[in-house]
């Protein structure tokens, strides 16, 4: 079953979509998994990652909640105001919505970060405390560095392929230590990293695997978005075995 989901952070509106497993809802509960988009991406993902990704969990018994960041998709706010703080907070707010939700288990509420996304989860499991967190070709600070120009800040907005870049963005990237909230989390984890990912290196991979503590999976031939058929059915099943504790 799929229904709109809406929630707000600070009077904006977001906007997203939940998969419920069909049939009747354990006594406890189905297991969920918040799903967070990637920077200049939205809950849908490349070439339908993400809503193909939450059917083909929502067969096999965890629900999940696919959502814009304010700023992005549809839901409400501009994307010049966007910061991975400010990320932070939608997430949270998501937690909070799923939690709620008939039918799902408060207490088993996962978290997968994509790209931008694996930041912002990586940030967030101290403060959310998914009951496993998954990672997806996870970015580190250091990609949008080239973005300081002899390390200065620009004075206004930064046009981005058509995005309006925010100074606030550039300017707390240098401050955040995702590797340092990862490693302070210690709860189950695992990452997914395409082997040929030429945006954010296999590398930031590994960093964030030792980081947590846990395992690595390579996904062989794949690029930052997992652009092959074979690809993304490895990616599923792996991901899937990981959420359902297989």
């Amino acid at each position: 079953m799929e229904e709109f989901a809406q929630f707000s952070v600070d009077g904006q509106r977001l906007y997203g979509m939940v998969h419920r497993p069909e049939g009747q809802a354990p006594a406890q509960g189905w297991p969920s998994v918040v799903i967070l988009h990637g920077f200049t991406g939205n809950r849908g993902g490349d070439h339908r990652l993400l809503p193909l990704l939450s059917r083909f969990l929502a067969a096999r018994g965890v629900a999940s909640l696919r959502f814009d960041f304010r700023g992005s998709g549809e839901s409400q706010g501009d994307f010049s105001e966007m910061t991975v703080s400010r990320e932070v907070q939608d997430t949270e707010a998501a937690f909070e919505y799923i939690r709620r939700q008939p039918g799902l288990d408060p207490e088993r509420v996962m978290l997968l970060g994509f790209s931008m996304g694996g930041l912002v989860a990586a940030l967030s499991a101290p403060q959310v405390r998914p009951h496993r967190l998954a990672l997806w070709a996870p970015a580190l600070p250091e990609l949008w560095l080239p973005f300081l120009r002899g390390g200065l800040l620009p004075p206004t907005v930064t046009d981005y392929n058509g995005w309006p870049l925010g100074r606030e963005f550039l300017q707390e990237m240098v401050r955040l230590r995702p590797l340092d909230a990862a490693q302070a989390w210690g709860g189950e984890a695992r990452v997914f990293h395409g082997d040929a990912d030429q945006t954010c290196p296999p590398e930031f991979g590994v960093r964030y695997a030792r980081a947590l503590g846990c395992d690595a999976v390579a996904i062989p031939g794949a690029g930052h978005t997992f652009d092959s058929l074979d690809a993304v059915e490895l990616l599923y099943r792996e991901t899937a075995r990981f959420l359902t504790g297989q």
